[in-house]
């Protein structure tokens, strides 16, 4: 692995206590969707200090805290079509709202939306026209939320053919962080979720499962700068965890879902962030993760009861002068 020429923001989250503060869907330059969104400076509002780094694995260092037990059977979500809404084609599942997700599939030929709303705030997810289901998560905290198909008329302009409504009270301000969704999208039998297991098999503690599989992806994920010309102006991508762990390469929208769907699949509440880092507000993607212990080497801080960033794509080969300077970012939709 090369030694990366800029500055890296490299800690990562802690215990499963605390309030997350979500916006929208963005289109990234590196993957996502379209939305709107309020932002804010880092998460918490905050930058954390910066270290020179190096890429490739960590040093080891130290790790505590209880004893890790991974889960079993894996967390997942669904689409139940039996408990779901329909109208014109289109079918809404809000079963799983309180489990933190939201179904939705319909047949069309007209490119579609599928939209999370809740007050001001919405997230605007594509939605396949040849009946498959996608999961979104249902990120915007308590209260009532509007669910709506839309379809698209002409230009930007879409009409509503089906929707549903909730008064979500979520089973944990956690759990849309623990399951798939459509940008994390993977099932036990996943080539994600078997690495990640075997990654993690003898971990003492929370702490040595982070490490695992930090140092895993570091070493092992190239970034693909031709994948990231490409996609520069592109819409609607959506990264596949399987598809990056197959290719050993990928840019930060596939570090930040394949970094999750290990980290879910493990049971560690992981989100996918997208949003700005300096120096030129260039768009980005990493996660925020949380873990009950702490680990500590010469690189990396994580301590317990605080939401911190983990940013994969800074420690990749090949990544280095292409995706800012990580001292300061700027959050703007939350997965």
């Amino acid at each position: 692995m090369s030694t990366l020429q800029y500055t890296v923001q490299r800690v990562l989250g802690a215990v499963l206590v605390a309030a997350l503060l979500v916006s929208c869907l963005a289109l990234c330059a590196c993957g996502g969707g379209g939305g709107s969104a309020s932002a804010s400076t880092g998460p918490g509002g905050s930058s954390a200090p910066s270290d020179e780094g190096s890429g490739g694995g960590d040093d080891g260092g130290e790790t505590s805290g209880p004893a890790y037990v991974p889960p079993d059977p894996v967390p997942m979500s669904s689409f139940d079509a039996s408990a779901a809404i329909t109208s014109a084609g289109g079918s809404i599942d809000v079963s799983s709202a309180s489990k933190g997700y939201v179904g939705a599939s319909a047949v069309n030929d007209s490119r579609l939306k599928f939209q999370v709303v809740r007050g001001e705030r919405s997230y605007n997810y594509d939605l396949p026209g040849d009946g498959t289901p996608i999961i979104c998560p249902i990120n915007m905290g308590d209260g009532a939320y509007t669910f709506r198909i839309m379809q698209n008329t002409s230009g930007s302009s879409y009409v509503e053919v089906a929707s549903a409504t909730a008064d979500v009270k979520l089973e944990s301000e956690f759990a849309p962080y623990l399951v798939p969704n459509v940008f994390c999208n993977y099932t036990p039998s996943s080539a994600a979720v078997t690495q990640a297991r075997s990654l993690v098999a003898g971990a003492q503690n929370e702490g040595e499962v982070v490490r695992a599989i930090y140092d895993w992806v570091v070493d092992t994920i190239a970034y693909d700068k031709a994948k990231a010309a490409e996609l520069a102006d592109a819409t609607g991508y959506v990264p596949n965890p399987d598809s990056t762990l197959s290719s050993r390469e990928g840019i930060c929208f596939d570090y930040a879902s394949l970094a999750a769907a290990m980290f879910r699949s493990l049971g560690i509440p992981c989100q996918i962030v997208t949003g700005y880092v300096s120096p030129d507000n260039i768009y980005h993607a990493w996660n925020m993760i949380y873990i009950d212990g702490r680990w500590v080497s010469a690189q990396i801080t994580v301590n317990p009861d605080t939401w911190t960033r983990v940013d994969l794509t800074f420690a990749a080969a090949g990544a280095g002068g292409t995706i800012g300077d990580g001292t300061t970012y700027t959050d703007r939709y939350v997965y």
